[in-house]
């Protein structure tokens, strides 16, 4: 993995992390914006201009890719550098939340 994306991405903004942890399976972005604000009971929303500007560096910097269109909507998904990406972060909140329970 290139270097340069991991210190872009790790730590991950958290409306970045839901965005990639979405497209674990192939979505567009507004379907991405309904799974994440259901996953956090409403406490986080992506605005458009988040969603697409966030989709759109992901996809220049190969985190994703552009799948196929329908009804006019982008579909993406995660690519392996994606998936590289998201195992640190998720090994980065994993380490965080383990050494909270250890404190006394």
């Amino acid at each position: 993995m290139d270097k340069k994306l991991k210190r872009i991405y790790v730590p991950m903004t958290e409306t970045g992390f839901y965005i990639l942890f979405c497209l674990r399976e192939a979505m567009h972005g507004y379907s991405i914006t309904q799974k994440v604000k259901e996953m956090t009971e409403g406490q986080v929303t992506i605005s458009p201009g988040t969603m697409y500007g966030t989709l759109s560096k992901m996809e220049k910097d190969g985190l994703i890719v552009f799948a196929r269109e329908e009804n006019k909507r982008r579909i993406y998904h995660i690519t392996d550098v994606g998936r590289e990406i998201l195992d640190l972060e998720l090994k980065r909140i994993e380490r965080l939340y383990r050494n909270i329970q250890e404190e006394p």
